[in-house]
């Protein structure tokens, strides 16, 4: 095996070393989870429906990383003890909606109480420079198992979620820039522009809602040019800018550029170290975007998996 190789093989044995430490340490191979009456995969469900209000079925679903198949069959065991409802929307009988009952709500707090006892439990036996250690490792872990569970899809710029992102987008740069933001002023790309062949637009979602994303023009005889790069203030900090840039780089490249363009405004400056530290290099303006200030491009080369 080439270095690579054996370093992902050690990788792969070092996060089951750490998924079995942490699924013995915190009881999920026990049948019933904190000395409760059910197993984790209820508990867990009933943790996240949430002691407030009525929640769409398929975004809790979406939300753990589950089958709709398992949730049901999880939804069932719960109803059939009386600690939730599930019932169709009343706007939309097609979607089913799940609530606590009090009975629910109690046994939720009990749980809540117990995985308090729990954590405090894992800390005990530390030291205050251990407890640190083990609260900021678990921080890290816990801010790349998110990055890791984001997924990118190419869609049409006019699906419900591109359009999402770019209102969140252009709303951010009116409070941003001086003066304000119009995108009628900007010059924003046709979405023709952005639909193959000609282009695409890209789309990051985490637990199924849209968090990010970025276009990428794709001219005919000219550079491409990436366009309306933007993340979800929730989710920075999850690399996300750069996955994006990357994964918009190399499909340009396999597209057959070999130089991308971009412009910005100088209050991104988070994006403009993005693209420095990224390869890219400062250039005379390209085009007439009222709203930039800085133009960068970069010599491309296919990057293989």
């Amino acid at each position: 095996m080439t270095m690579e190789q054996v370093e992902q093989v050690e990788q792969v044995e070092q996060v089951r070393r750490f998924n079995r430490a942490v699924a013995e340490r915190v009881g999920v191979l026990h049948d019933h989870y904190l000395g409760g009456a059910r197993p984790y995969g209820q508990a867990r469900l009933l943790w996240q429906i949430g002691d407030e209000g009525t929640h769409d079925v398929r975004s809790v679903r979406a939300r753990l990383g589950l089958d709709s198949g398992y949730v049901s069959r999880l939804l069932r065991a719960l109803e059939r003890d009386g600690l939730v409802v599930v019932e169709p929307h009343p706007g939309d009988r097609r979607v089913r909606t799940v609530r606590l009952t009090e009975a629910g709500r109690q046994e939720r707090a009990l749980l809540d109480d117990r995985s308090d006892a729990l954590a405090a439990s894992l800390l005990a036996p530390l030291d205050a420079r251990q407890r640190d250690q083990l609260t900021s490792a678990m921080a890290e872990v816990e801010r790349l198992l998110t990055a890791s569970v984001v997924s990118l899809e190419v869609i049409d710029p006019e699906h419900p979620d591109a359009a999402h992102c770019l209102r969140s987008y252009a709303a951010e740069l009116r409070e941003l820039f001086e003066g304000g933001f119009d995108p009628a002023h900007s010059l924003l790309p046709d979405p023709g522009e952005l639909r193959a062949p000609h282009g695409l637009f890209l789309v990051a979602r985490l637990h199924g809602e849209p968090v990010a994303c970025a276009g990428l023009k794709l001219p005919a005889g000219a550079p491409a040019e990436i366009k309306r790069l933007w993340v979800c203030p929730r989710v920075r900090g999850l690399g996300l800018a750069r996955r994006l840039l990357s994964e918009l780089e190399n499909r340009a490249a396999r597209h057959g550029s070999d130089l991308v363009r971009l412009d910005t405004n100088k209050a991104l400056e988070a994006a403009t170290r993005l693209y420095r530290n990224s390869g890219y290099t400062e250039v005379p303006a390209f085009n007439d975007e009222p709203y930039a200030h800085h133009w960068f491009e970069k010599r491309l080369t296919l990057r293989t998996q």
